[in-house]
């Protein structure tokens, strides 16, 4: 059920992405970026192209976040692996092989 509402999102996106091209696809607009101004530049490119950098500007602080929380994580489970690794030793333990040697 999830994969069929995943692919019907998918063609709501495209459908309404498709309809915002056809519906806007005479308009020009003056893009200023700050240092540069770009003249009749089309309002989907502008759309697009924003979405896109968007998303990538996204991925990016995501990525940031995502090694934090790993090395956050990492540093945690050695330190409880150190802890149960202390923790757990049996100290009254006899091996049953010594090297070079059978117990008898």
């Amino acid at each position: 059920m999830s994969r069929l509402l995943g692919i019907g999102g998918v063609i709501a996106a495209l459908a309404l992405a498709m309809g915002f091209a056809s519906l806007n696809s005479g308009q020009r607009v003056t893009l200023r970026l700050g240092f540069i101004t770009f003249y009749g530049v089309p309002l989907t490119l502008v759309a697009f192209a924003s979405l896109l950098v968007g998303m990538l500007v996204m991925l990016v602080a995501g990525v940031r976040s995502d090694l934090k929380v790993r090395r956050i994580l990492r540093a945690r489970l050695e330190a409880e692996d150190l802890e149960e690794r202390n923790r757990f030793v049996d100290r009254t333990q006899q091996d049953l092989f010594v090297e070079g040697k059978e117990r008898s």
